[in-house]
């Protein structure tokens, strides 16, 4: 299983700073001590360019960002203050989500060990997102004639009105988003499936929630490729989560997406999404366990091949 990382570009912040930009390289260390890892390959991916930027986000947007033109206002909408480091933090992490995505047509199953920034909108940053690396990934995909229909299940915690902003009017791309109704963003804008969940949601109800998710849209669209953002922000200990899920049910939710997505044979990209616990090796624990439930299904994803062609 291939697995793209880009914590060594570092994203320079002020001391005390609430994101857990660390949380990224103590990962990569986590999964590098797995008795697994022999069986992975752990890369470095392409900056995004440009070009494939320009796929989802605006001319004018683009170049407030890449040549240091964002407001004071712009910047502390996005949460981080601009530099060069940023600009290439930022487009080496859309890169892994790109080169995750081409990787898993070819293996079933990649992942991008940081990505999922589903607040940026085409023509702004926002809640630390400045681009939205999975629709760009999409939109690469598409323009490369790999895919056509593409679905994004969005189990942040808080909603992807920047992924829902790309995906409003276009009938090849379907964006689904369970989330907590009372959190931010605090103006949504609608996915094509948005289930909203009140503070304190356990792992049966949330469960229960995504089955009926995943079999709405069972009824509604046909994906040729899956972009699954499995954010760690759910969980009971998260400071910005407001739900209740366990460790175990978050295992649970992974293993729901998985076993829908191997049923169906498509393909999947994973991101890991937020993260906000106090103890950034809770947030670790979480994004291991997604990564090394993929790892399983990955496994399973050989085992069908071997015996098709046997």
């Amino acid at each position: 299983m291939r697995l793209f990382y880009s914590d060594t570009f570092e994203l320079p912040l002020p001391e005390g700073h609430r994101f857990p930009m660390a949380k990224y390289g103590r990962l990569r260390e986590r999964v590098l001590a797995a008795n697994w890892a022999a069986d992975c390959q752990l890369e470095l991916p392409p900056p995004a360019t440009d070009a494939e930027l320009s796929l989802v986000h605006t001319p004018e947007y683009l170049r407030r960002v890449l040549f240091g033109e964002l407001s004071e206002v712009e910047q502390k909408r996005i949460g981080f203050p601009w530099s060069h480091e940023m600009v290439e933090r930022c487009r080496r992490s859309t890169g892994a989500s790109i080169a995750a995505s081409q990787a898993a047509l070819r293996d079933h199953v990649a992942v991008n060990m940081a990505g999922g920034t589903h607040h940026a909108l085409p023509d702004a940053g926002s809640g630390y997102c400045v681009f939205n690396d999975v629709a760009v990934a999409a939109r690469v995909l598409q323009q490369q004639h790999q895919v056509s229909q593409v679905l994004f299940v969005d189990l942040d915690v808080h909603q992807g009105n920047g992924t829902a902003a790309v995906t409003t009017g276009d009938p090849t791309l379907f964006s689904f988003s369970i989330h907590g109704d009372n959190n931010f963003p605090f103006r949504k804008t609608a996915s094509d499936l948005d289930l909203a969940l009140p503070n304190g949601t356990t792992d049966a109800d949330y469960a229960s929630a995504l089955i009926d998710g995943l079999a709405t849209i069972d009824a509604n669209f046909k994906a040729d490729f899956v972009f699954y953002l499995a954010g760690a922000d759910a969980w009971e200990g998260d400071r910005l989560g407001k739900l209740c899920l366990s460790k175990a049910g978050l295992k649970a939710r992974d293993e729901i997406v998985f076993r829908w997505c191997r049923d169906r044979r498509l393909p999947m990209a994973i991101c890991m999404a937020g993260g906000y616990a106090t103890d950034i090796d809770d947030i670790v624990d979480i994004h291991f366990q997604t990564i090394e439930t993929a790892y399983q299904y990955y496994q399973t994803f050989l085992a069908d091949r071997f015996i098709a062609s046997d």
